[in-house]
């Protein structure tokens, strides 16, 4: 079964920091596309960054600088390591898996990965 658990969030202020971690289990990371999305209160899910399964990383304009993604097969997680953070940074973060092959690389498209985590909030204080 294959099972994604966020951790990390938190209450930072404008301009610190926050490290998410996504741990997984009943996969690995060769031939997925893996990833983070958000979704603030009454806005739709954004993606937020992707790597896909020939280790391009992919980043939303909104986060490039700020953002980094990275995985490490070892300790079957991956990381968002996130600095310069904004109150619009405000979401709940979710990590997702999906299989390479039914999935466009990098695509920051929702409905295109079909393994979930519960979600970490993160809050940004002005």
């Amino acid at each position: 079964e294959v099972q994604l658990v966020e951790s990390g969030g938190g209450l930072v202020q404008t301009g610190g920091s926050l490290r998410l971690s996504c741990v997984v289990s009943g996969f690995t990371f060769d031939n997925y596309d893996i990833g983070w999305f958000r979704q603030a209160p009454g806005k739709e899910r954004e993606g937020v960054s992707f790597i896909t399964s020939d280790g391009r990383k992919v980043y939303a304009d909104s986060v490039k600088g700020r953002f980094t993604i990275s995985s490490d097969n070892a300790k079957n997680t991956m990381y968002l390591p996130m600095d310069s953070l904004k109150p619009e940074d405000t979401a709940v973060y979710s990590c997702v898996a999906a299989e390479s092959w039914g999935v466009v690389a990098g695509s920051p498209h929702p409905n295109q990965y079909d393994h979930w985590g519960q979600g970490t909030q993160v809050t940004v204080s002005s």
